[in-house]
């Protein structure tokens, strides 16, 4: 059965940051598996995102896809781009603050750049997003974000503070957003367990793989599909009475919901 026989996003405009790969990029081929029309955000692989646009454009032709490369850690880029947005969507129904980067850097070492990395990828780019989508998500009848935190930031991760301190930080303002932009926008996020995109595809090499399987009552590491329903879940009217909400997508791993 087909997404779309669930659910049917025809007609909705859906961003994505980070949307090239990984979860992304997932994400971005079941909303255009719906009906969605998609806007790809993406800051390095140039080559990935135009594959990516035409494997949109093959699965649902008809709806206005696009790619954009912008480095949603810059203020002024994430202005230019909801811009654009607006003078070609002219309102948007579902923001997925998606970009982020998971970074080694261990407090006796600690390495102030990578700090200020995972802040401004992690956490300043969900603030500019929304901040400069929110016009355009009020334009819309169910408005809505969601933002991908991880279950570092509910039980934090040693070795990567910076990374856990900036995934707790989403799941605070998701909470605040849900609130203070109610009711005309909703806002959730999705936490990830271990999930095998390039990412983190390195840490999952090597004998370690078995006993991060074992940890998991669901016995696998999860895949970007796994993540993606639910983004796409919480972006759907299946989901409209949900805001303010951590949906936990880690096999039973970590049980903080």
């Amino acid at each position: 059965m087909s997404p779309k026989a669930l659910l049917d996003l025809s007609g909705r405009r859906v961003l994505v940051t980070g949307g090239s790969r990984g979860i992304g990029a997932a994400s971005c081929r079941l909303f255009a598996r719906a009906g969605a029309a998609v806007g790809i955000v993406y800051r390095e692989s140039d080559a990935a995102a135009q594959a990516l646009l035409a494997e949109l454009r093959e699965i649902s032709p008809d709806a206005p896809h696009w790619r954009l490369r912008v480095d949603v850690a810059r203020p002024d880029q994430v202005e230019d781009l909801f811009a654009f947005v607006g003078r070609e969507w002219g309102r948007l129904d579902c923001l997925v603050n998606n970009a982020g980067v998971w970074e080694r850097n261990p407090l006796a070492t600690f390495d102030l750049g990578l700090y200020r990395r995972a802040m401004d990828v992690n956490v300043l780019a969900p603030f500019a997003c929304t901040a400069a989508a929110l016009p355009l998500l009020q334009a819309a009848d169910d408005g809505n974000v969601v933002n991908l935190s991880s279950t570092a930031g509910q039980r934090g991760e040693a070795f990567y503070s910076p990374y856990a301190a900036s995934k707790g930080a989403v799941i605070s303002a998701t909470k605040a957003w849900a609130v203070e932009l109610a009711p005309r926008v909703r806002v959730n996020a999705v936490a990830p367990g271990w999930v095998l995109t390039d990412m983190i595809a390195q840490a999952l090499e090597g004998p370690g793989r078995e006993a991060i399987d074992a940890a998991i009552p669901l016995g696998r590491v999860a895949t970007a599909e796994d993540v993606a329903g639910p983004v796409v879940f919480l972006a759907s009217p299946l989901a409209r009475d949900v805001t303010g909400e951590i949906l936990n997508v880690n096999g039973g791993a970590v049980l903080a919901g």
